[in-house]
């Protein structure tokens, strides 16, 4: 099975997020890293599709981002 790994900048390009955002959501467990290459780090592309389409969904909703990571930490992927 082949992984596509995405970095912070395309991340931010593709999902209209500054690279801050996304660094703050990988410092409180939303984002999890799967590989650090050189200075980048590396996400799996199809994991932050689902994370950041679902966080977006739950801040829209009014939910703290603490409640959003417990409810992403008890999903099974």
């Amino acid at each position: 099975m082949h992984t596509n790994l995405i970095n912070i900048k395309e991340i931010s390009k593709r999902f209209n997020i500054t690279p801050y955002t996304i660094n703050h959501y990988t410092n409180l467990g939303l984002l999890k890293v799967v590989m650090k290459n050189k200075n980048k780090r590396l996400y799996n592309e199809a994991d932050v599709v689902y994370k950041l389409k679902t966080i977006s969904t739950l801040i829209a909703e009014g939910y703290p981002l603490q409640l959003i990571r417990k409810r992403l930490d008890n999903e099974v992927t």
